[in-house]
């Protein structure tokens, strides 16, 4: 493997291979470049991805005992992980390796840059092992200052008014909502990263619209300042749990116990309601009559142009179909668990009466003629 290939490679295609009879390594990276020839797309053509650096040299160790070959594969691949998979599965289609009968199957994808980014850790704990032995209380604090300024590097800015915000705060299902900037900072120290700040007591417009795509905790100070951002983003957010800083404090101050205490505490936003008794903004839950009332409204879409009728009883099942000639005679013959009729067509004053007689509480059609008398306990719906 050349040094520019080491450079470049994501991934290492490990897979073993058995052949019934005695091959050796020219015959197998013929067989891996003539048998998937065709077989994938252009852009995963291997003689392709080969030319343009993209997998580097095949690698084929193989021993033959008693007649048989064994051995290992090794592609290295600069591919994406998708693409990585797909070239991978592809080898095992093969079924021949010169004259011979042969097997591959796939050991495993090694990611490099993880197994570069665990010798960089371990690396990384000797030499801060060896630091720590000589370590003084100045150079405690100065590990400090410097894992502060990385911190400050990582806070980033959201929307146009550029609120501070973790940087994971695009990309997480589920936000904090803090008062600001030193909230934030002091969150990401703890590994917290998708919190944004307001900024001040008004909740800002960026704010209250990434509330409603996210699951969000406000999570606020203990103090006056805190209880007013809650009730503004209440009232122009949805937020789903709440939690406090211990009495007095403010987030910026707490330590990584009270963050996790907190944040494990949160309370639905439920019971915030009931126990501040807030009047929010949020649309009251459609009443089962309302979602009935949609229901007959789709059902009469359906019967449009058709000249039918349907009699439904109370969890709208369809009772009979009639033609609506001759709803006027069905409804006086059918008994009293009618809940409703949707028709196509007019109603009038002598539909309204039967209605009323057969205890139905609604009536849905096209139009109503000159009604007379609309008796309180049907409910008339038209287009």
């Amino acid at each position: 493997m050349g040094k520019e290939e080491i450079s470049t490679t994501k991934y290492l295609i490990h897979a073993q291979i058995n052949a019934n009879g005695i091959v050796e390594k020219p015959d197998v990276v013929g067989a891996i470049f003539g048998q998937t020839e065709g077989l994938l797309s252009n852009d995963l053509d291997l003689r392709e991805l080969q030319k343009t650096g993209r997998i580097g040299r095949i690698k084929v160790n193989i021993n033959s005992k008693a007649g048989r070959s064994k051995g290992e594969i090794v592609i290295p691949s600069s591919l994406d992980r998708v693409e990585t998979a797909i070239l991978a599965a592809s080898l095992e289609t093969i079924n021949r390796v010169g004259p011979c009968e042969a097997y591959i199957q796939v050991s495993k994808v090694e990611d490099v840059r993880a197994v570069k980014r665990r010798k960089v850790v371990d690396r990384a704990k000797e030499l801060y092992k060896g630091m720590m032995e000589e370590v003084t209380p100045e150079s405690l604090k100065m590990i400090e200052e410097v894992k502060e300024a990385m911190r400050i590097h990582e806070i980033t800015e959201y929307g146009d008014e550029k609120l501070p915000a973790g940087p994971n705060v695009i990309s997480s299902d589920a936000i904090l909502v803090v008062e600001g900037r030193a909230d934030v900072l002091n969150l990401l120290r703890y590994g917290v990263k998708n919190a944004i700040a307001v900024e001040g007591v008004s909740v800002p417009k960026p704010v209250a619209e990434l509330t409603k795509s996210k699951t969000v905790t406000a999570f606020l100070d203990g103090d006056r300042g805190g209880e007013l951002i809650l009730k503004e983003l209440l009232q122009v957010g949805e937020v789903d749990y709440v939690t406090r800083a211990p009495k007095g404090k403010e987030v910026e101050d707490l330590s990584k116990d009270e963050v996790m205490v907190a944040l494990r505490d949160k309370i639905p936003v439920e019971q915030i309601y009931h126990d501040m008794g807030i009047k929010t903004k949020k649309a009251p839950e459609p009443s089962k009559s309302e979602d009935k009332i949609k229901v007959l409204k789709g059902i009469l879409k359906e019967l449009e142009g058709s000249g039918n009728a349907e009699i439904l009883d109370d969890a709208l099942n369809i009772l009979k179909e009639v033609k609506v000639e001759n709803l006027y005679d069905e409804l006086k013959k059918a008994n009293n668990n009618v809940y409703a009729v949707v028709f196509d067509g007019v109603i009038s004053q002598r539909l309204i009466d039967i209605s009323k007689e057969k205890g139905l509480k609604h009536i849905v059609a096209v139009r109503i003629s000159e009604v007379v008398k609309k008796p309180n306990q049907i409910k008339v719906i038209t287009r």
